[in-house]
């Protein structure tokens, strides 16, 4: 298998999987400051132009969710969890993030983080509030749950657990209000006790300022 990544948020999720998983996988670096994700090369693999991208055999699979289970399931760990149930739980949490929690969160890492890094001048200050605005309303309940819960499915790892907290490592550069809400620091805790997690691409993250 190859897995095509850049060290940014949605490939961290699927190198962080195939990390953890120890996946049978060679990296792919996609330099997206030289726009290799545009090339005709890259997007006759991946028509979208973006990573992560995983290839295995005849499969050209892109989603970082999708790309999580995939390898969840060929190893036949209970990251992607065998009850229907559950299953359904990890859907719930995954699709919630997408449309919420990392949708806003993403919104502060681009202004904050991607922005700076490209040359793209300074956060448009009308986004970032938006932004945390929501980001605030959705941790509200992403902290209430883990009140109750040591991971968001089960009480139990899954990869629900490596998506909705894909942007906490980047906190302090995303600059994300998460001031307060105890219960998700105390879950990133956890998160941050596995090296895959720690340290989920082939080279290191740079360390946060």
């Amino acid at each position: 298998m190859k897995l095509y990544y850049a060290p940014t948020m949605n490939p961290r999720k699927a190198c962080a999987v195939a990390k953890y998983l120890g996946s049978p996988v060679d990296y792919v670096r996609v330099d997206l400051a030289r726009g290799e994700h545009r090339s005709p090369e890259f997007l006759a693999l991946n028509p979208n132009g973006k990573v992560p991208l995983l290839i295995d055999g005849d499969l050209h699979l892109w989603e970082s969710t999708a790309i999580m289970a995939h390898l969840a399931v060929k190893a036949g760990s209970d990251l992607w969890p065998a009850e229907a149930a559950r299953q359904v739980e990890v859907l719930r949490w995954m699709s919630w993030d997408l449309c919420h929690f990392s949708r806003h969160g993403g919104t502060l890492y681009f202004e904050h983080h991607i922005k700076p890094m490209i040359g793209l001048g300074e956060p448009t200050q009308a986004a970032v509030d938006e932004a945390n605005g929501f980001y605030k309303r959705f941790a509200t309940v992403l902290d209430a749950h883990l009140a109750q819960h040591a991971y968001l499915v089960g009480d139990k790892l899954s990869i629900a657990d490596f998506g909705v907290g894909v942007l906490l490592p980047w906190a302090n550069e995303a600059r994300l209000p998460i001031d307060g809400f105890a219960n998700i620091a105390r879950w990133h805790e956890r998160l941050m006790a596995l090296p895959a997690w720690r340290e989920p691409f082939p080279e290191p993250l740079p360390v946060a300022a």
